[in-house]
């Protein structure tokens, strides 16, 4: 066909008929999108909600386009009715119905008004008073709206589909943990865990009010997406307040533990009390023996009892009568970790303070075993032997006793044993060399 118009050349019956059926497929495509968006659930939600914030401002936006895509659906339908209505006017169309067609079909011959639209321009520009489209762009241009329109409407849906019934199921843990937190005595203002329960109310409370008010404030597009409702529920507040009340219920698990064995930890912390008591006392017992008994030595100067630890035991048992849970657990870790320190002083009190007693003791056995060693080689009258003996006894069982000197005569007795011995003839049996070191031996490492 040679023929040409303003759009070009002319279409033939055929290009005609096709571009009818494709024009058509559109509309129908385009009528079930519309259909849908508007029987969406997101959408009625949207509508009958009591909107704030960047919802507000978008779902405003979106209205005035959704309006505006029936506007132009409206004029796409009349402008393919026309079409059809020439087309049907003959099974084969004249020259002028198929040059009418290529201006209808091809030509921006469809008139959208501005003003009726109630939507700014494409471009953001001020409202114009009249738009022209051909229908392959006015499809396009709905296109465009329907794709930005559905991502508003699936994003507050996926997001009031997502959040409230979460919040509300965190919040109904978190009315059973306040219950059970009251009942063990952790409330706000006396136990930090109370506070930590009261800060969580009020963000769920505030978080469930601005998901159902601002839901497009909790919306996180993805990345890279262009598809309509790409992207996800952000969580991160949610997530916050899941996990400290977590920690708040292990903290009332922590006390609802101290509840159960509260009285066996009690009973247990008495006796090691007692018995860090007990030690001391034996101490300064003891330091008082080595005083009259041990001279020139420096004894270390004996504590008291655990009185601080005595008055926190009380406090821990009457916190335990008033059922204060909450207090009583932080108070029986500390004075459980406290116990075992002061019994371990009072351990290492006594030891330093029987210092002197033991060295004493170890002398006077040194010294027996070396008078039995030379009774053994038959020198038990030698005269010189006796007299160290003697000195050297006198000496550790007087008091108050010098043990400088003491030790001194213990091991000039030694060394006397050991010359006597080694001066002594060779009798069978009685101190060869052999027998003499096994002697030795035999007596440790003094001889």
């Amino acid at each position: 066909m040679g023929d040409t118009g303003p759009t070009g050349p002319v279409m033939d019956r055929d290009e005609v008929d096709r571009a009818l059926a494709r024009l058509g497929a559109e509309h129908e495509a385009v009528e079930t999108s519309l259909l849908a968006l508007q029987d969406h659930a997101g959408r009625r939600l949207l509508e009958g909600a009591a909107l704030t914030g960047v919802t507000e401002e978008r779902w405003r936006a979106t209205e005035a386009s959704i309006t505006l895509l029936w506007t132009y659906f409206d004029a796409y339908t009349d402008a393919l009715r026309t079409a059809r209505e020439i087309r049907s006017r003959r099974r084969w169309s004249s020259p002028e119905d198929l040059a009418e067609l290529t201006d209808l079909l091809r030509g921006e011959c469809v008139t959208v008004a501005g003003g009726a639209a109630g939507a700014p321009a494409p471009d953001g520009a001020a409202p114009r008073l009249g738009e022209r489209f051909t229908l392959a762009a006015l499809v396009d241009r709905m296109n465009e709206l329907y794709a930005a329109s559905l991502d508003v409407v699936v994003a507050a849906d996926a997001v009031w589909s997502a959040l409230p019934a979460r919040i509300d199921l965190l919040a109904a843990e978190l009315g059973r943990t306040r219950r059970l937190a009251h009942s063990v005595g952790v409330r706000p203002g006396e136990h930090p865990a109370g506070d930590d329960l009261e800060r969580i109310t009020r963000t769920l409370t505030r978080l469930r009010e601005e998901v159902v008010s601002d839901p497009l404030a909790f919306w996180r597009p993805a990345e890279g997406s262009s598809a309509p409702g790409g992207g996800r529920p952000d969580t991160t507040v949610y997530d916050r307040e899941a996990r400290a009340l977590e920690d708040v219920r292990r903290e009332i698990d922590a006390v609802l533990t101290v509840r159960q064995d509260a009285e066996q930890r009690i009973v247990k912390l008495r006796d090691v009390l007692s018995r860090a008591d007990r030690t001391l006392a034996e101490a300064r017992a003891a330091r008082g023996e080595v005083l009259a008994k041990i001279a020139a030595t420096e004894v270390p100067v004996v504590s008291g009892p655990p009185t601080a630890l005595q008055e926190q035991l009380a406090a821990a048992a009457e916190y335990r009568r008033h059922a204060q849970w909450h207090r009583l657990s932080p108070l029986l870790e500390s004075l459980e970790q406290n116990a075992e320190e002061e019994l371990l002083r009072a351990r290492e009190s006594l030891t330093a303070v029987t210092a002197p007693l033991a060295v004493r003791a170890e002398l006077r056995g040194r010294l027996d075993a070396y008078k039995a060693k030379a009774a053994r080689h038959g020198l038990a009258e030698d005269p010189e032997l006796v007299e160290r003996y003697e000195k050297a006894r006198r000496m550790l069982w007087s008091a108050p006793c010098d043990l400088r000197a003491a030790e001194q005569a213990v091991l000039r007795y030694q060394r006397t044993v050991a010359e006597v011995l080694g001066a002594a003839p060779r009798v069978p049996g009685q101190g060869g060399p052999r027998e003499v070191r096994e002697d030795r031996e035999d007596v440790g490492p003094g001889g």
